[in-house]
């Protein structure tokens, strides 16, 4: 951890002012001067990708830049440096945190079998004799999915989708799981995975999760506007949520599932957290963290992973980063431990424009370009019972955790991808279908869907 130091800080909204002046370039500055990184953000939200981003920077000496711009939601103060915002997966780097922390402690080991911490009653699969350990949840290669098989996304309420989800359902569905594979084997992303990391570490340490992660993490870094309950003055500056056609959302709980993605966080208390994993650690919970960053298991020959944060292999070198979003907000953290910097980037739109944060890590790494409109596509009406022959949960041939459930609605067909919103689409003949908030289109077949999406075409089988 290097000495904070707080530099100019441009913020600006829709209808704001710049805070401060613009400092110069200097010769050891990595990222561009504030007018660029500003113009770089405004653009995303003006062309539409966005309505709000708030960008973080931090400089080898420990300097920090942020600027913002657009839209904080309808009665929001204007987006700033304090603006809170659900950071989503991100958390899972908070999760692996204390992981490593309770590992320096002696508390627990990494690689014993993560039943030894499961309070009475949950039951952990194994497979092989082969049993899951904190390691293998922390390294997304523990054998289970993405999401439990009881979350029925069909008739959740997916402004908030996993607020009725319980300890005992959560019980009920590990103890009945069947690995498809040893534990270690392979990665899988698992938000199943990660908030149950976070509960067994939790009932380790004989606290809740949020308790334990404001004791062990937020509190010593000084992130008093962070945590999961929103106190009063977080709750002020809370900007409002969007789905990804820009329109309001809900904000999300994770009663049981805390450790995968329910922080909350502003950009003043994740610049905190960031300074913290860089540089040469100076206390027991910066050695933790470098702990939680060193890679340990390899996702592709480019990608590894360590607890919880990726590292990617390019040719300027290598980074660490982590993702996440909820049903209206987005959030990517990315250092590069070498050189001693890094970025945070937060909007309040579901998704965030990760190739803004990895061009500005890697310049190499081009921005995504605005994509070509959609070509103009005529509705059709199509009978109710060829409809109905469409209805059902269809499962992703390339990633069986991934499902599309089809179903009927007053006339209208919807679907409903795994941990996402439900949306409707529209026939343009008897078995081509498009949605209209994103380019892709569905083709039905009698026992399986095809999705076109950005120039690939995505085989789901039918469940009988």
């Amino acid at each position: 951890m290097r000495a904070l130091l707080l530099s100019a800080l441009a913020a600006i909204s829709l209808t704001g002012q710049a805070m401060a002046q613009t400092p110069s370039l200097s010769e050891n500055q990595v990222f561009p001067n504030d007018a660029d990184l500003l113009a770089l953000i405004k653009s995303r939200v003006e062309d539409g990708r966005a309505t709000g981003l708030v960008l973080g920077v931090m400089e080898a000496d420990g300097s920090t830049r942020i600027v913002s711009f657009g839209n904080p939601g309808i009665g929001a103060p204007p987006l700033g440096p304090d603006t809170v915002f659900e950071i989503g997966s991100v958390t899972k780097t908070f999760t692996t945190t204390l992981l490593a922390d309770m590992v320096e402690r002696g508390e627990v080991m990494l690689d014993a079998p993560a039943q030894q911490h499961a309070p009475p009653g949950l039951v952990l699969p194994t497979r092989s004799g082969k049993a899951i350990t904190l390691a293998h949840l922390a390294e997304q290669n523990s054998g289970l999915p993405r999401l439990p098989g009881n979350l029925d996304l069909a008739t959740a309420d997916m402004t908030n989708p996993y607020a009725a989800y319980t300890q005992a359902m959560l019980d009920d569905f590990l103890g009945e799981y069947q690995l498809p594979r040893d534990p270690g084997a392979s990665f899988e992303y698992s938000n199943l995975g990660m908030g149950l990391l976070g509960n067994l570490l939790a009932n380790r340490a004989g606290q809740s999760y949020e308790d334990l992660v404001r004791t062990r993490v937020l509190a010593p870094l000084g992130m008093t506007s962070s945590g999961i309950t929103l106190t009063p003055p977080m709750r002020a500056n809370l900007a409002k949520g969007h789905d990804a056609a820009g329109q309001p959302a809900a904000n999300w709980d994770l009663p049981s599932l805390a450790g995968a993605g329910a922080l909350r966080a502003s950009m003043t208390d994740m610049l905190k957290f960031l300074d913290a994993n860089l540089g040469e650690p100076k206390n027991d919970l910066e050695r933790a963290m470098r702990l939680a960053q060193q890679p340990r298991f390899r996702m592709s020959p480019a990608t590894q992973i360590g607890l919880g944060w990726i590292t990617i292999t390019t040719s300027k070198g290598d980074f660490l980063y982590h993702d996440g979003g909820t049903g209206g907000y987005g959030a990517i953290i990315v250092l590069d431990q070498k050189r001693g910097v890094g970025l945070v980037l937060l909007g309040n739109r579901t998704g965030i424009p990760e190739d803004i944060a990895m061009h500005l890590i890697d310049p190499s790494i081009p921005l995504t370009p605005l994509p070509t409109p959609p070509a103009a596509r005529a509705e059709i009406a199509v009978p109710p019972e060829t409809l109905t022959t469409y209805t059902g949960i269809y499962t992703l041939d390339a990633a069986p955790a991934f499902k599309l459930t089809v179903t009927l609605e007053n006339g209208q067909i919807q679907v409903q991808a795994t941990g996402q919103q439900k949306f409707p689409i529209f026939a343009e003949s008897q078995t081509k279908f498009f949605y209209k908030v994103v380019d892709a289109q569905i083709t039905f077949a009698p026992d399986h869907l095809i999705l076109h999406q950005a120039g690939a075409n995505q085989k789901a089988t039918k469940q009988n």
